[in-house]
């Protein structure tokens, strides 16, 4: 069942007991979310056009005078124009200013203008910077509270609109404590954003004929210390496999290859992600197809990985449901 509405429904609750939270939008009030809470707190609420470089030099301040400003946009109009105002004005004094960044990768069918392909890559260059990936409605709803604990800027890779729920509302986004939803077989997969739910469907399919893995939806990108990460590339001697929302330069596949060099694992890594190349405008289901981040594409993966062929036909995978929330071993 999809839900729709969460982080608007998560950012009023979370607002009542945060007073110093303030909500900038950059002129995409409804697209963001947003518009209910500036319907309830009007005074905590500042629309600042299409500005972004300066909406940041602006929440810059505003966090050192006490505030927590929570900067509402599509990713690519925040990182792309606004990167110096956010390493110099944000990140280099380590100020508590939250990035929302709206269509991830290929989330939009906006083409390249609006499809945030390499975004992870660039603020987890960032010091100071907290990157999280979202993935499903419990990420979306529990984001909000993990960056309490959180003294620096954070940057969130943010769904929208409607999603599934993958994981039980009971069982929230935990900074840098990747969920553990699989633990069989010698093949490891790590997966973020929307593909751990193309993931789920692909595991269901393997195990049941006679291929299990393990499997990890990551949502910390940056620090990336989990120790369950590094046990289960340990475990990962059949191969490892990646599969994210972002570009294979700079992301989560990137991120498993430096810990795999700096703890001298020597499993083979395959990522799977989108090419280094733009993208272009079109639906979602048809881009995760296109560049192979699908159920079918993970499966292609591992048949390629083992040397056999599966053959399963492409309705069964449409059809699969994924392994929800309480399948999981650890939360």
């Amino acid at each position: 069942m999809l839900e729709n509405k969460v982080h608007s429904r998560s950012l009023l609750r979370w607002a009542e007991s945060h007073p110093e939270g303030i909500v900038l939008s950059g002129d995409l009030t409804s697209s963001t979310e947003i518009l209910e809470f500036s319907q309830k707190f009007p005074d905590r609420f500042y629309s600042m056009g299409l500005t972004e470089q300066n909406t940041v030099s602006w929440a810059a301040g505003m966090a050192r005078e006490g505030f927590i400003p929570m900067f509402h946009t599509f990713a690519v109009f925040m990182y792309r124009r606004a990167l110096d105002q956010i390493a110099i004005s944000v990140a280099y004094p380590n100020l508590p200013v939250r990035f929302f960044g709206f269509l991830p990768g290929v989330t939009t069918p906006g083409g390249v203008t609006h499809q945030a392909i390499e975004d992870t890559a660039v603020m987890r260059a960032l010091p100071n910077m907290t990157v999280i990936d979202t993935g499903d409605a419990t990420d979306v709803e529990s984001v909000l509270d993990v960056c309490d604990g959180i003294d620096g800027p954070v940057y969130i890779r943010m769904l929208r609109g409607e999603m599934p729920r993958l994981f039980p509302a009971e069982a929230p986004m935990r900074l840098n404590t990747a969920r553990v939803l699989s633990n069989e077989g010698t093949l490891t997969v790590l997966t973020s954003s929307i593909c751990t739910e193309e993931a789920m469907k692909a595991r269901a399919l393997l195990a049941a004929r006679g291929v299990p893995f393990r499997h990890l939806h990551v949502s910390t990108l940056k620090p990336f210390t989990d120790p369950a990460v590094l046990e289960a590339l340990r475990a990962g001697t059949g191969g490892i496999i990646t599969m994210e929302n972002h570009s294979i330069v700079g992301g989560l596949g990137s991120a498993v290859a430096e810990v795999m060099a700096e703890h001298g694992i020597g499993n083979r890594l395959v990522r799977l992600g989108i090419p280094d190349m733009f993208l272009h405008g079109s639906s979602r289901n048809y881009l995760m197809r296109e560049v192979g981040i699908d159920a079918a594409g993970l499966i292609a993966a591992v048949e390629k990985m083992l040397g056999v062929t599966f053959a399963i036909p492409p309705e069964e995978i449409a059809n699969q449901p994924a392994l929800f929330g309480n399948e999981a071993e650890a939360l």
